[in-house]
């Protein structure tokens, strides 16, 4: 599961330490599903602080990841515990319940918070990113950078032990076909109409120009290329802009693969890049009451080392 260490404008775990975080994170992934999967394997109870030993099955399996949920109603509602029955149901389980851990860490630290808009808690194209990408990636979606008191919203940022890739995701109705006609339009075409369309690549020039400058002057030399990226059409193109990549429907499984393969631990220079980004991203929170702090440090939505 790809990393989120910065979501909008809202304050992030990860600004504040981007050397620490990363790799506890990967640390505690690993440790919790070892322990889940034994658990599940052995059909054994959970017990320590997140279980009662003289709990039943499904009351025990309910609070492995406490009583926080991605989804946060206004009034709670008791929802019927499935136990996964094989190890790839349980590997969907754990990542389900990994998200709202991603979303604390990306909202919050110890004493301040952001209110977040409830739409990112369903947003399926951010759980694509989070769910299908391994661990040492680090996600930015759609960040606000603060330039000269101007904020300005980036793209979708991953950044791999490899390099920095800006993405531009671009999804229509799937029997529509895209023509990479220009810098300037593109050609949509359904149904033997054709309409024209603002360029991906000016939204894509413009992060990439915001990126360069950040680098450059953290003095970090660090590869970006920028991804036009489209999972539902196909996009025919005759050649591709400079340091671009563009992935259409047909060239889609390809590249996913590739991301997906990416073996490689969190890098140097990966983790700086990250810092001198974060330090020009906009943050808006407020000072967390004392009765949420004490939640924070001693409750479980995930069991974490002591912060």
């Amino acid at each position: 599961m790809a990393q989120l260490i910065k979501l909008q404008n809202y304050i992030t775990r990860y600004e504040w330490d981007i050397y620490r975080y990363p790799s506890q994170y990967i640390r505690l992934k690993q440790d919790n599903w070892n322990r889940i999967h034994y658990l599940w394997s052995n059909h054994e109870p959970l017990t320590g602080p997140v279980a009662k030993e003289e709990a039943p099955k499904e009351s025990r399996w309910k609070s492995l990841f406490g009583r926080k949920h991605l989804e946060k109603p206004d009034v709670e509602v008791e929802k019927e515990v499935v136990i996964p029955k094989t190890e790839d149901d349980l590997k969907r389980y754990f990542l389900e319940h990994l998200l709202p851990f991603q979303f604390k860490w990306a909202t919050s630290t110890i004493s301040n918070v952001s209110f977040v808009d409830k739409k990112y808690y369903s947003d399926k194209t951010l759980q694509y990113f989070l769910k299908r990408f391994p661990d040492t990636y680090l996600l930015m979606y759609y960040p606000i950078f603060e330039l000269r008191n101007a904020p300005i919203e980036g793209e979708i940022i991953l950044i791999s032990p490899l390099g920095i890739e800006v993405i531009y995701l671009l999804e229509d109705n799937p029997d529509t076909v895209i023509t990479a006609s220009d810098d300037r339009s593109w050609v949509y075409e359904k149904d033997n109409k054709q309409t024209k369309r603002l360029s991906p690549m000016f939204a894509l020039k413009r992060s990439e120009r915001i990126l360069k400058g950040i680098l450059e002057k953290h003095d970090i030399n660090f590869p970006i290329e920028k991804i036009v990226l489209s999972r539902t059409n196909i996009i025919n193109f005759l050649s591709e802009p400079y340091k671009t990549r563009i992935v259409g429907k047909q060239d889609y499984e390809k590249w996913f693969q590739e991301k997906r393969s990416l073996v490689s631990p969190l890098k140097g220079n990966q983790l700086k890049a990250a810092e001198a980004i974060l330090k020009h991203c906009q943050s808006h929170y407020v000072k967390r009451p004392e009765w949420e702090e004490d939640e924070e440090q001693n409750g479980f939505s995930f069991i974490e080392e002591d912060e």
